[in-house]
């Protein structure tokens, strides 16, 4: 039986910004999704934490059914005062907030600059480059061919050539929404990978914070655990060995076990 309840949108920092619901009782747990995944594509993982949690996944600005167009800014900061503002918004007073790659950035950012609510953070598989450090793994042409190919339709097997690895349903799913990236939001969000310091709000983290680390992702060295421990002693680590960067693609189960009791209940 789904857990759905339903999309919305509400009025936030400026934006019209889009969600959708799941389960809608337990804990309040807020989702930020990555660079071009709208929150559609986290549904089915949104399911399952909707058994335990009151969720709701964001459409990052620029992404899915939230507001987009040359004039929004799409800067870390601005992303990160959205979510704040959508938890006010929403009168969210305690929340765990869960970020994946680019929306695990935005969340740090976030729950330093708004700190109120935040109870439980968990980080999964963040970009640790920056100024000064190596370059993400992932490279611009990817994201950017991919978004200009579905803004002319694409089919499952067009999209299969970027994402090989994706089950049938996961490959649909993806070329039905990627349009809806906004190709200068991408752009913005990928060179503030490299240009926007992560580590810079770590040691002002209040909530403790869970570390989800991709065993095959290639994304986060030892040395960058060891680093990000050393700034914020009150986050704890876990690998999950067998998954790649989007890490409930390749191991749903193994991504569940890697919460382990962080948020309460166990979601395995």
């Amino acid at each position: 039986m789904s857990t759905f309840i339903h999309g919305g949108n509400v009025q936030a920092n400026g934006i019209r910004q889009h969600y959708l619901r799941y389960g809608g009782k337990g804990p309040v747990l807020v989702l930020i999704p990555g660079i071009t995944s709208p929150a559609i594509t986290w549904g089915f993982v949104a399911e399952r934490l909707g058994e335990h949690f009151d969720t709701y996944v964001l459409d990052v600005r620029g992404r899915g059914l939230s507001s987009t167009g040359p004039e929004l800014d799409y800067s870390a900061d601005a992303c990160a005062d959205d979510i704040g503002a959508f938890a006010q918004a929403m009168k969210l007073n305690s929340y765990n907030l869960v970020g994946h790659s680019m929306g695990a950035r935005f969340a740090v950012r976030s729950a330093v600059l708004h700190p109120a609510g935040v109870s439980r953070l968990v980080l999964i598989d963040p970009p640790v480059s920056g100024p000064g450090r190596r370059e993400y793994p992932s490279k611009l042409p990817w994201y950017v061919d991919s978004i200009r190919q579905s803004l002319i339709g694409m089919d499952v097997d067009a999209m299969r050539a970027f994402c090989a690895t994706w089950s049938e349903e996961q490959l649909q799913l993806r070329a039905e929404w990627l349009h809806t990236c906004y190709e200068p939001a991408i752009v913005r969000a990928f060179n503030d990978f490299h240009d926007v310091d992560f580590h810079q709000d770590l040691p002002k983290l209040q909530a403790p914070a869970l570390l989800m680390i991709a065993g095959r992702g290639g994304v986060i060295q030892p040395e960058d655990e060891a680093e990000i421990l050393d700034l914020q002693p009150n986050i704890r680590s876990v690998h999950v060995e067998n998954a790649g960067h989007m890490i409930p693609w390749d191991d749903l189960e193994g991504f569940f076990a890697a919460f382990g009791d962080f948020l309460g209940p166990r979601l395995n």
